[in-house]
């Protein structure tokens, strides 16, 4: 008996013998997250991993065992949550978003695009080569740019990082969710209907930027003009913030802009706006924590779904090698004139590697806008999703210890000190 069936005659028995405020999707939901929490925990513990490998682990057993608790191509609640998910880490990487070191280091953008250039192109080419077809190989490319910012920000939380490292890789990678956002969202409603001029393919990309700008816009002057009157160490300013960015969310995806897209821009400008440093992660608080915690076990749940294959699995493989080869050769070849030593460049590259809620956003746009070319993009885009988000954090993790930007040594806690684990 696989785990639907179980779920199905459980169902049953819990509608006639027990009369619950919730029906039982809600309690196995509310136990799912509690696991995750729990396997976080524990991998931090004993493995000196990051929890988000905890997360990543338990979202993907239940997925491979048959747990339906969200629909592919993503739609309603689930889509929602990822979005929403998606939207308060980009809110809070464009509030980080240095805009004063782009003037004063320009080569930091040249890496940003050159990167994200190589990626496309590399991914790209090998997709054609292995024989799949335009249509497909578009998709998964513009895909591949993106390293999650959520990933990212999960390690350097878990690591205490901060250092030149630490903080170039999180700039590349917020700027590279901004292309693949902007260009991924405006393509998808293509996919079926090839434009033949440079304006066709550019105006759903001006579309998509415009309307997630004003979206982004409406929601920094509202947060700057709360600010005026409100502490921002106010439980209620975290409030106040957490529902802007929730109904900032909601109508964006409404009128055909990107829910994440804007968030990104709308902390970009409230950052502008209103320049005094926030702590982040204490103003928005468990409430973050336990959408981002969400957010991981769905996409690793959703992504196991996918139909693995050996031939698929050589197709992914080398989907996932090519792109960690262009992005270190990307951030490597700008890296003159930028600051960076080529140690340092090699292992911001590495860090750049991760995947998770925007990748899988991304796909699940094209998946619905073509179901016949979807099937295909799925294939391909969920497994890798899936491996990177789990080895994309290890891998930024050994690079912020490589490069010595962690303030916690890398043990597990477990086999730590009792000073150590004080701190």
């Amino acid at each position: 008996m696989n785990l639907t069936a179980f779920i199905t005659d459980l169902q049953g028995f819990w509608s006639e013998w027990v009369r619950p405020s919730a029906g039982l999707p809600t309690v196995l939901w509310a136990l799912l997250v509690a696991a995750a929490a729990a396997s976080g925990h524990l991998v931090q513990r004993y493995l000196g991993m990051p929890k988000v490998v905890g997360y990543s682990v338990v979202g993907a057993v239940v997925g491979f065992a048959g747990f339906e608790g969200a629909i592919w191509p993503l739609r309603g609640i689930s889509l929602y949550l990822l979005e929403l998910g998606a939207a308060v880490v980009l809110f809070e990487a464009g509030g980080r978003l240095p805009l004063r070191w782009f003037r004063h280091n320009p080569m930091v953008l040249v890496q940003s695009l050159l990167e994200a250039t190589l990626t496309y192109f590399g991914v790209y080419w090998i997709l054609m080569l292995l024989g799949l077809p335009d249509p497909v190989a578009n998709p998964i490319a513009l895909m591949a740019i993106v390293a999650s910012p959520a990933v990212l920000s999960r390690v350097i939380m878990d690591t205490r990082a901060a250092g030149p490292v630490t903080e170039r890789a999180m700039t590349l990678a917020t700027l590279n969710t901004f292309y693949a956002l902007a260009l991924g969202y405006a393509q998808a409603g293509l996919i079926e209907r090839a434009p033949q001029s440079l304006m066709q393919k550019l105006y759903p990309v001006a579309v998509v930027l415009g309307l997630s700008f004003v979206v982004g816009a409406i929601m920094a002057l509202a947060l700057r003009s709360a600010l005026r009157v409100m502490s921002p160490s106010s439980e209620n300013t975290s409030i106040l913030l957490l529902a802007i960015i929730a109904a900032g969310a909601a109508l964006t995806a409404h009128i055909g802009g990107s829910a994440p897209l804007a968030a990104l821009i709308g902390g970009v400008l409230l950052k502008t706006l209103n320049p005094k440093p926030w702590a982040w992660q204490r103003q928005l608080g468990t409430a973050s924590s336990l959408l981002t915690m969400l957010m991981f076990v769905l996409v690793s749940m959703v992504a196991a779904q996918a139909d693995w294959t050996l031939p698929v699995a050589s197709v992914v493989l080398a989907v996932i090698g090519v792109r960690l080869v262009t992005k270190i050769s990307g951030v490597a070849i700008a890296n003159p004139g930028s600051g960076a030593s080529w140690k340092q460049a090699f292992w911001v590259g590495c860090a750049m590697t991760p995947l998770s809620s925007i990748a899988l956003l991304i796909a699940s746009n094209f998946a619905s806008a073509s179901p016949l070319l979807g099937t295909m993009i799925t294939q391909v885009a969920l497994p890798s999703i899936l491996l990177m988000e789990v080895m994309g954090a290890v891998l930024a993790t050994v690079a912020i210890h490589a490069v010595g930007e962690s303030s916690v040594p890398w043990a597990p806690q477990a086999f730590s000190t009792t000073e150590d684990t004080q701190r």
